[in-house]
């Protein structure tokens, strides 16, 4: 492939940006491709090669780079009608009233701009609802940028993962195994009179995807309740990709009491939501004591694209194709690792992959997960598959990133930039895309 044009773009993004990028994970090596334009379920860069996409704008084009019409003609009609106007308008109302009616945990819902300023809203709204300081995440789990939970160790050494944030600000934050139930009552056992809430992915979504546990959110659930802690799901990544329009707290039947959205919540557009029970919700103002406020929150094109994007899904086979194509995608990626890196371990849930380039594996596959891995005690692959943030963080991270993400992308597939960030199949995709798809991975590995 050439990528002259890319290439003379980055030089001058180099002059301009911070490392030539608007995005960390969009700094590929040597250099990113620009993309000119997307087509579907594909993208074309700017030196005109194409590739079948599966990053997806790292999660919210559920329908690719073609929205469906209802969601195009609502786009244009609010974009026509006035860019934003510091005000409340109706669709904000129908949209919010959609989400309550599908998502079990929410009868009220504030509206944000982005995944990171609904997790920040939420962290807010948990110490400010319970009077309690310090917030429990997990080791590896994500919830955007910000303060509070940009924080690793364990809870007995919390300390900012990144330069820029004061230890102080760590104090606060108890970190914990993803998976561990017993890690994690020792930190209740110890700080349970403190602990505002639980902020949780229901899986693992920015570290390899890997799923809960039988038992283990039912467990958080019960820790929270015994407390008085609230739950918080982080359903960003999985809000409306996972379990259809209950999301993951509906595919996992564990109701929290806060929950996080964004990407597809937003059809596409910049987007963030903090939903939960009304008597928390209410709690931020102007209603309640929590401060929370965003001049372009409940942006009306934003709203209408997210609308009609749900709405579509409700009234079409949308979850149907994307989770078939996504099984189909799973159980293909396991056979020709069986084939030809049996160590490795195919993740994933409904329209979400990866694969993990675990290091060790079980020497029978016989009985595998077959369509991704499930976290099934009876799997020969239990033993082996990760459980945690940090048993992904052991895998061959450089060999996926230096060899694999180049293979791929020479054969035109687009992958997410790393070994730990999610990969998506989208309602444009193709049965023809898939097997491209399982073609090319049998030449990259």
């Amino acid at each position: 492939m050439n990528h002259e044009r890319s290439r003379d773009l980055y030089g001058r993004a180099l002059s301009v940006l911070s490392g030539g990028v608007n995005s960390s994970v969009r700094a590929t090596r040597p250099y990113p491709f620009f993309v000119e334009r997307g087509d579907g379920g594909h993208v074309i860069d700017a030196d005109g090669n194409r590739y079948v996409d599966y990053v997806m704008g790292y999660g919210p084009l559920l329908y690719g780079h073609d929205a469906p019409e209802p969601v195009q003609a609502a786009v244009q009609k609010y974009a026509s009608a006035g860019p934003m106007y510091g005000a409340p308008t109706e669709i904000e109302v129908e949209h919010a009233e959609f989400v309550a009616r599908h998502v079990p945990s929410v009868e009220m819902i504030r509206f944000v701009n982005s995944g990171t300023e609904a997790t920040v809203s939420a962290v807010r709204l948990a110490r400010g609802a319970t009077g309690r300081n310090k917030i429990v995440i997990m080791q590896g789990g994500y919830h955007g940028a910000q303060e509070s939970t940009l924080v690793e160790g364990g809870p007995e050494n919390p300390h900012p993962s990144t330069s820029g944030i004061p230890e102080s600000f760590a104090e606060h934050t108890l970190p914990v195994p993803f998976n561990d139930e017993e890690a994690v009552a020792e930190v209740f056992e110890e700080h349970g009179d403190d602990i505002a809430g639980v902020l949780v992915e229901p899986i693992l979504a920015n570290m390899g995807i890997v799923a809960p546990v039988d038992g283990y959110h039912e467990t958080l659930r019960d820790l929270c309740d015994e407390h008085g802690s609230l739950l918080i799901f982080d359903e960003v990544i999985t809000g409306f990709r996972v379990g259809g329009l209950q999301c993951a707290q509906g595919k996992f039947g564990v109701t929290p009491d806060l929950t996080t959205f964004g990407k597809i919540i937003g059809g596409g557009f910049p987007v963030g939501a903090i939903g939960g029970r009304a008597e928390l919700i209410e709690q931020f103002s102007p209603s309640g004591d929590v401060f929370q406020s965003g001049t372009f929150s409940g942006h009306p094109v934003t709203m209408a694209a997210g609308h009609e994007y749900l709405k579509y899904a409700a009234e079409n086979d949308v979850y149907e194709h994307v989770n078939r194509l996504g099984e189909k995608l799973r159980r293909g990626i396991a056979d020709i690792c069986e084939d030809q890196a049996p160590e490795y371990t195919v993740v994933g849930s409904d329209s979400m992959f990866k694969t993990v380039f675990t290091r060790e594996g079980p020497a029978d596959l016989d009985g595998q997960c077959e369509a991704g891995c499930q976290q099934r005690a009876d799997c020969p692959r239990f033993d082996y598959c990760p459980k945690t943030g940090a048993d992904v963080a052991k895998a061959d991270t450089e060999r996926w990133e230096r060899i694999f993400w180049q293979e791929m992308k020479d054969q035109g597939v687009f992958l997410t930039a790393n070994q730990f960030e999610s990969q998506f199949v989208c309602y444009a995709h193709t049965d023809e895309d898939i097997e491209e798809t399982l073609e090319a991975y049998k030449e990259a590995l």
